[in-house]
């Protein structure tokens, strides 16, 4: 009631001005058979949780996995038990598709979301989301919105997921076609990188999670890109000791990130550890994601880091090293769909529409992560469609310079040279 309030008053308040920090706080673990029962690092961590116990869990599960850890359920069944005055798991596991698969259904989030309901889980339980980059992000994405969060402990049972995806603030599913469309910000509570997981990935599995190794140390660390350039050939034949390394320098550089960038819940229109992923999210769209997430970011690289040297940002032998260090690691660098409508801008599935995407996701004006050398990026604001196109023929050529292949040109220049994306 404003009765007693001269209007003239009323008519002029001031805004009220209000400061929130929030501090979070959460670890990432290295460990061997966490559901071994002498593994206590799970117990551990929920421990330090100085509330009653025990506490109640689910867990969501990539089918994937199973396939080469068939015993897994029953082992989280018996390391609940046996750590029954810690933790309770309050259901049968979910089992959720592998891949794309899990962010493609949201029928999946409303199961998760209806387990949480039933079992009585409540803001001081636990979700344990056990898999790959894409289960994570969907099981992240359900604890994020029951009770406007319940705590999430991330296994990440891929290199991907554990030098990446699994470690950040981010979570989500796809919809309207569009990667990630929905999701949050919201951090772990904690992270645990087994590292047997990954003694059973087929070799796509464990590449597909050096491309982001190799982007973050392209942007930001070049000890890091020599560190890989050395171990290349190591990589590729499964070296563990060198993806062990691999996995906590590329950890460590994201967390750094995120935590001293400014902008850990990206407010603004800049992310720069998202270099070479304006392809890279329209290829696996355009490939129905039969690309994995890493084969379509070293693309993404290869693409970004062609143009950058097209532009004079990066030297020749810097770019050469760059594409070399790719293919030793396996990469394929070039997909027909990067040309299959490049001449028609407006085409739904041109590869220029993921410009168009890229900034509408993170809104603002368009910013695109360049290189100005090795460990050196630098941010733009438009783009030379014409040199994109020529980026594109060059990785052609390489994809094809030993097969003797008398193939056209893979574009047709366009009268217009600049995408103006604000």
């Amino acid at each position: 009631m404003l009765t007693n309030i001269n209007k003239k008053t009323a008519l002029n308040l001031q805004p009220i001005s209000q400061n929130i920090s929030v501090t979070f706080h959460y670890d990432i673990h290295f460990t061997n058979n966490l559901f071994n029962l002498k593994n206590r690092t799970l117990a551990q961590i929920i421990t330090a949780d100085k509330e009653a116990k025990p506490k109640k869990v689910i867990a969501v599960v990539d089918a994937g996995l199973l396939l080469f850890w068939p015993e897994l359920l029953q082992q989280i069944t018996a390391y609940s038990q046996f750590y029954a005055e810690i933790l309770t798991l309050a259901a049968e596991p979910i089992i959720v598709p592998a891949g794309e698969a899990a962010k493609n259904n949201p029928k999946l989030v409303e199961q998760i979301h209806q387990l949480i309901e039933t079992t009585g889980l409540c803001r001081h339980s636990y979700l344990l989301a056990v898999g790959g980059g894409a289960v994570l992000d969907l099981g992240g994405y359900a604890a994020a919105t029951a009770h406007r969060g319940i705590r999430l402990i991330r296994i990440p049972t891929t290199v991907l997921a554990q030098n990446d995806s699994g470690v950040g603030v981010k979570n989500g599913i796809n919809a309207f076609g569009k990667k990630n469309f929905l999701g949050t910000f919201a951090p772990p509570y904690a992270v645990i990188n087994d590292s047997a997981f990954l003694t059973t990935l087929e070799d796509r599995d464990w590449r597909s999670g050096i491309a982001e190794a190799l982007k973050v140390a392209l942007i930001k660390d070049a000890r890091f890109f020599d560190f890989i350039c050395d171990r290349s050939a190591a990589l590729a034949c499964h070296d563990m000791d060198s993806m062990q390394q691999l996995i906590y320098r590329c950890a460590q550089l994201h967390l750094d990130h995120i935590a001293t960038s400014g902008d850990s819940f990206e407010m603004g229109s800049s992310r720069p550890l998202d270099f070479g992923h304006w392809a890279a999210h329209k290829l696996e769209q355009l490939t129905d994601y039969n690309l994995r997430h890493g084969e379509a970011v070293a693309i993404g690289i290869a693409l970004d880091s062609t143009y950058s040297y097209l532009k004079g940002l990066l030297s020749r032998s810097e770019w050469r090293r760059i594409l070399k260090t790719l293919s030793t690691l396996g990469f394929r660098l070039y997909v027909p769909e990067l040309t299959e409508k490049s001449s028609q801008l407006g085409h739904p599935r041109c590869i220029f529409q993921g410009l168009t995407e890229f900034r509408e996701h993170l809104g603002g004006e368009l910013t695109l992560m360049l290189l100005q050398g090795v460990g050196e990026g630098i941010e733009v604001h438009e783009v030379d469609i014409s040199l994109y196109r020529q980026a594109i023929s060059l990785l052609y050529e390489d994809e094809f310079r030993d097969e003797n292949l008398s193939s056209p040109t893979p574009y047709s220049p366009l009268p217009t040279p600049y995408l103006q994306v604000r």
